[in-house]
């Protein structure tokens, strides 16, 4: 039996030019280099110095059309990318796996079933979905008992080897940022478990769940403690079957809640899919956890959205976990079980280098959630020129708008941009697609770091540090700024 749910529970909802002589399967044929326009380069650098950020400052710009580099400054120069790195990302999984490729989590039975008792073993195999989720499940199970399965009588195991494990996508990240959870072949609610706490007469009454549209079951793999202190805020413990959290009861105050990265996914989606079977008459043993792909008859399918639909919404959402399943997925796709995120993005690597030519880009993931990353505007800019042939990416990229100041819209000559923003704590980005007032397109990457200051932050406090928030506005009015040069200059 198929199940069809559409899950949009976690993301909510969610002009093409050919470039001509560009070659899909190769680099451009057409030289970035740049062309003479008779304007006074100094002005960029005034444009820079206004924005008075302290670090380095590198950005290309190309024309769509020719391929001609327009404008770079340090353009052949390494910064981290942050999230910009998720457009290269989805051009990767793009063209490894198609946009139409669909993710399949199977319940498989490994042997027969007679008069609705499953003599052997239940697998919930996953296949590297960044999307599934609680509704998902429940449907899944619901359509385990439609197909005649009422009791099993041997064990019920949660497959997860589809993709290698990770504890945590950046291990410089604090261990409770919801941003930064596990990786595996399998995932629920993008590995995040929500943590609820209220004041009454006896104390605090927590609780730990893994609530969608229309369900909330309580989880046994996720425990929290109120302790009484108040540093630090959270502390993280592992054990063989539990993720153990502690909460400072001085940071509470009467109630609220907040998601938390799961470090057990497999745990995790074998636990909720215990309860939701329960609720439709089926007891399921302990969760045994394999990396041993099942054989079996697939009793319930659930097939994801398509790829390009679930790209669309890591743009726009800016969904790390996502990013870095349908990468390694990629990945695999090409022939390499990687053992690790930076074995899976050095694959990456070197597929953009012989695609597109770009050989100054040096990932540690596919996110751009580590600051090891590196990547060069004017590569990435190639990569974009030549994805204008296929037409792919800028659709599913999320609209830029220009605000003034105090962040009202900016009313002025009709300039569409269509990029993928990047942010991380003294690191900035942008990168994507400019249509001027007269119609030429421009291909564009801005990359800020200040990443001496970035290292004085310790790992505790990387979450909100001082100065982080300040910092980041003023790349993003500096991005702003080269934007409307670029509109002015290019567009006629």
């Amino acid at each position: 039996m198929m199940d069809r749910i559409s899950r949009r529970i976690f993301l909510g909802g969610l002009g093409a030019g050919l470039v001509p002589a560009l070659g899909l399967a190769g680099p451009p044929s057409v030289s970035l280099r740049p062309v003479a326009r008779g304007n006074d380069l100094s002005g960029v650098e005034r444009v820079v110095q206004a924005a008075g950020l302290k670090g380095d400052v590198v950005f290309a710009v190309a024309d769509v059309k020719t391929g001609a580099l327009l404008e770079a400054r340090g353009g052949d120069e390494g910064l981290p990318p942050a999230s910009v790195a998720k457009a290269l990302t989805a051009l990767y999984a793009l063209d490894v796996l198609g946009p139409g490729h669909r993710f399949k989590t199977a319940l498989i039975a490994d042997g027969p079933i007679e008069n609705g008792i499953l003599k052997g073993d239940l697998i919930l195999a996953g296949d590297g979905d960044p999307l599934l989720d609680t509704d998902a499940l429940a449907g899944m199970a619901a359509n385990l008992r439609m197909a005649g399965v009422t009791e099993v009588r041997g064990a019920f195991k949660v497959y997860d080897g589809a993709l290698p494990y990770v504890f945590t996508i950046d291990p410089g990240q604090p261990d409770h940022v919801g941003y930064s959870p596990a990786v595996s072949g399998i995932s629920l609610n993008f590995n995040r478990v929500r943590f609820e706490w209220k004041l009454g007469a006896a104390g605090y009454d927590v609780t730990m769940d893994a609530r969608s549209a229309n369900y909330t079951p309580s989880v046994e793999m996720a425990r929290m403690r109120v302790e009484a202190r108040s540093l630090p805020i959270y502390t993280y413990q592992r054990s063989a079957r539990q993720d153990r959290w502690t909460v400072a009861k001085g940071a509470l105050g009467k109630g609220g809640a907040r998601w938390l990265p799961v470090r057990k996914p497999a745990l995790y989606a074998g636990d909720v899919f215990r309860t939701l079977a329960r609720v439709n008459g089926i007891v399921l043993g302990r969760v045994q956890v394999t990396r041993q792909a099942p054989r079996g008859q697939v009793l319930v399918a659930h097939h994801s959205d398509a790829l390009d639909s679930i790209l669309k919404g890591m743009l726009k959402y800016s969904t790390n976990l996502t990013a870095e399943m349908v990468g390694m997925a990629a990945t695999k796709a090409r022939g390499v079980y990687p053992g690790s995120l930076a074995a899976s993005a050095a694959e990456m690597n070197r597929w953009a280098a012989g695609k597109y030519g770009a050989g100054r880009i040096a990932m540690v993931d596919h996110s751009g959630l580590g600051d090891a990353s590196r990547m060069a505007p004017s590569d990435l800019v190639k990569a974009l020129v030549a994805s204008r042939q296929d037409g792919l990416l800028r659709p599913l990229l999320k609209p830029f708008t220009l605000t003034d100041a105090k962040g009202r819209r900016v009313v002025g000559p009709p300039v569409k941009v269509d990029a993928k923003t990047g942010t991380l704590n003294f690191v900035s980005g942008l990168g994507g697609f400019l249509t001027t007032a007269g119609g030429t397109e421009l291909a564009f990457a801005i990359f800020t770091a200040d990443m001496a200051h970035r290292a004085t932050i310790p790992r505790e406090a990387r979450e909100r540090p001082d100065g982080a928030r300040s910092w980041n506005r003023r790349s993003r009015r500096l991005q702003q700024a080269l934007i409307e040069r670029w509109g002015a200059l290019y567009g006629s």
